[in-house]
């Protein structure tokens, strides 16, 4: 990260864009996009922080994605759509009942799709001729993973929705002459779920644009791996641990330790490093170029594991039996960088961190993170406490993965007893400066305001800690499936004065 990155102060927001308000029942790339850009802007905030764009996988999750590469065609906005003219009020019709609070996952996706059906048939047959070539074009210059992609989901969806291990053989093997006879009868199909990624991309650019021009950066989430059952793995067997069938032979996790006696055993297929490093990591450096199209920054997840991973073979039902092996380290940022120039990267280095993880951070500059939500479980000398952060650092009071902190605050946590409980708050009291029968009223912004004043280069919060919301605005829940990632902010919560007092503390803080 460049010199003039690394000194700049700033602080930010963590709203991910379905949690946005809308009408159509899910946040997207609509009027509410652009009106929480101007919040941002107005409150003098320089970092929105998204969760991946990607489509969603298994439970709905962003880090499931069947695509490392596609955008989520149900952050496309209707209304958007209805300007440029792809829809029309008829479209539209009545709306189903949807609910300002949360994302009712089935109803949406059931709506949108209809709606983004007929934008393809009226652009199929009335687009104009400068539009068919601008999409020719964006179709033509990302041809390298946009065709895999629509081939997939369409296979996928007359394989009820199965994964393709389970195809029938040729498409699952892609054998080249299964794959022509299928696209020469289904065409339309195909080109329509790339017109959908057109669609997608337009209105991601546009906001992207504005908000840049207002200051604010979009500071973007790249997960390690990539899902089993997805177009990435489909189309490059050759570059992950699989068996003839496509069934992986080894998956990532990682150990048991003090949150899990059988360690967390995650599923995805794992990485043939020798093959990438033999390519020039030719597919991590289009990969990475991709998400740097779309965003300004990217949070690197698991960083841990480019230095040395968890390797479970996929028959364990626990990732107990699993062994260290060595990550590609040094080799693949060096090849990033002389691919890429220099790459806007936070380390997401949470957990157990090695000597060895600190040094390949410390060596391409890029900043890890802290969680003020643990940092109150020992003494002064926990690293998540304020006083004890570098400047290299991104602190948050909590990520998409914890609970907020009026839900930490109030809700009985899983891995602490009673004792821990009432030491921890006792000493967040006495580290934040909590008044007596003040503490959950004050809790949220004492906590913003002690990380702002940190020397900690960049600041992240949750819109739901900013507004003090309880347990039932989190995110998600790591370990389960159900009940996730389908907070929605309700629709004028962020109003004037918050704002202000967001931005007076920016000012004063220096960010």
């Amino acid at each position: 990260m460049s010199e003039s990155a690394q000194s700049s102060r700033a602080s930010g927001l963590l709203l991910h864009i379905t949690s946005l308000p809308s009408r159509f029942g899910i946040g997207d790339l609509g009027p509410e996009a652009y009106r929480f850009a101007d919040f941002m802007a107005a409150s003098k905030q320089r970092l929105w922080q998204v969760l991946p764009l990607v489509p969603t996988g298994y439970g709905y999750s962003p880090y499931a994605a069947p695509s490392t590469y596609a955008g989520n065609p149900m952050l496309i906005s209707p209304d958007r759509l209805l300007e440029d003219g792809w829809l029309t009020s008829d479209d539209v019709g009545e709306l189903p009942t949807f609910s300002d609070h949360e994302v009712l996952f089935k109803t949406v996706i059931g709506y949108k799709n209809r709606l983004l059906r007929a934008a393809w048939k009226r652009f199929a047959a009335q687009a104009s001729p400068s539009e068919k070539e601008s999409f020719d074009a964006y179709c033509s210059t990302h041809s390298g993973w946009l065709e895999d992609w629509a081939l997939f989901e369409t296979i996928k969806q007359d394989h009820e929705e199965k994964e393709w291990m389970t195809w029938q053989e040729d498409l699952r093997d892609r054998e080249p002459a299964a794959l022509i006879a299928y696209q020469e009868g289904n065409a339309d199909r195909i080109a329509m779920r790339m017109f959908w990624q057109y669609l997608f991309e337009q209105q991601w650019m546009d906001l992207k644009t504005y908000c840049n021009e207002r200051g604010v950066k979009i500071f973007g989430d790249l997960p390690i791996y990539v899902a089993q059952d997805s177009a990435d793995v489909w189309a490059n067997r050759h570059l992950f641990t699989l068996q003839d069938d496509g069934y992986p032979i080894t998956i990532a996790g990682v150990p048991p330790d003090y949150f899990s006696e059988t360690g967390q055993r995650w599923g995805n297929p794992l990485y043939k490093w020798d093959s990438l490093r033999a390519t020039g990591y030719a597919w991590w450096t289009s990969r990475m170029a991709r998400i740097l199209e779309l965003v300004d920054l990217v949070r690197l997840d698991h960083f841990r594991g480019f230095e040395a991973y968890w390797e479970v073979p996929a028959s364990e039902e626990t990732a107990i039996n699993g062994q260290w092996r060595e990550g590609p380290g040094a080799d693949l940022f060096e090849a990033l960088e002389k691919n890429l120039g220099e790459v806007p990267l936070i380390a997401e280095n949470l957990g157990v961190i090695t000597e060895g993880v600190t040094n390949l951070m410390s060596r391409f500059g890029f900043p890890g993170m802290a969680i003020l939500q643990f940092a109150f479980d020992s003494d002064a000398s926990n690293e998540f406490l304020p006083h004890n952060y570098d400047e290299a650092l991104v602190a948050y009071t909590g990520t998409h993965d914890n609970d907020t902190l009026m839900g930490w605050w109030t809700e009985t946590a899983s891995t602490q007893n009673a004792d821990q409980i009432a030491r921890a708050k006792a000493y967040c009291i006495e580290y934040l400066g909590l008044e007596e029968g003040q503490e959950a009223q004050q809790l949220s912004w004492k906590a913003i305001e002690s990380l702002m004043q940190s020397v900690a280069r960049f600041v992240v919060t949750p819109v739901q800690d900013l507004l003090g919301l309880g347990a039932d605005a989190r995110m998600n829940t790591p370990g389960t499936t159900n009940d996730n990632w389908k907070w929605r902010l309700a629709p004028g919560a962020l109003d004037a004065g918050v704002g202000a007092r967001l931005a007076d503390l920016t000012e004063k803080t220096g960010r």
